[in-house]
């Protein structure tokens, strides 16, 4: 039985630290667009390597 009087405040301490980092997340605009990582993965904007290379012509 005494050991709840050390997982309460441990929990409690839990509960607060949880409560810090969301809002802190909030405040720091994490939440704004939560599609556009999303739709990242699907719409490539980078070119791929060869076409930045202009080729040689042979000989």
């Amino acid at each position: 039985m005494s050991v709840i009087y050390v997982l309460i405040p441990i929990a409690i301490l839990f509960v607060i630290i949880g409560l810090i980092v969301f809002f802190w997340a909030v405040r720091s605009r994490q939440f704004e667009d939560l599609d556009k990582e999303g739709f990242s993965i699907l719409f490539d904007d980078n070119k791929p390597k060869s076409a930045d290379k202009p080729t040689k012509p042979e000989q």
